[in-house]
């Protein structure tokens, strides 16, 4: 069973100074299926100051009490791609074999309505009757 969200995130550190994060997150169920309330949250270093973000839907903002970005759309059809762009200043001065980086995972929250991972369908059918007099 494939994810029904495939996030794939790419991470560049431009000197000791900035880092760059590049987000796609490609939603992987039918077209006629859409998920509401997409929140993504990547984790960011915890010295990260100075966001500056751009997304091609949605919109995103940094929360340092998480050390994330949090990502959020609100409607995300089945078969599309997103992009989210993010560069960080790093104001601290680290040396580089002290502390090996940590690799948070990017976590994902979303609701489809009227969706099961197994394609079931429940149908209500309810016979209507009208009484004559």
């Amino acid at each position: 069973v494939k994810p029904l969200f495939w996030v794939e995130a790419q991470v560049e550190k431009h000197s000791k100074s900035r880092i760059e994060i590049t987000v796609k997150a490609r939603s992987q169920f039918k077209e006629r299926s859409t998920a509401t309330n997409v929140e993504i949250e990547l984790p960011v270093p915890a010295d990260a100051t100075t966001p500056n973000v751009r997304t091609s839907m949605g919109s995103a903002a940094y929360a340092p009490e998480k050390d994330a970005l949090i990502w959020k759309i609100r409607s995300f059809p089945g078969g599309k791609e997103y992009m989210l762009r993010a560069e960080f200043r790093l104001p601290s001065i680290t040396d580089e074999e002290a502390a090996p980086e940590r690799k948070a995972p990017i976590r994902v929250k979303f609701e489809i309505p009227y969706f099961t991972v197994s394609g079931i369908q429940v149908l209500l059918n309810v016979p209507v009757f009208f009484l004559i007099f």
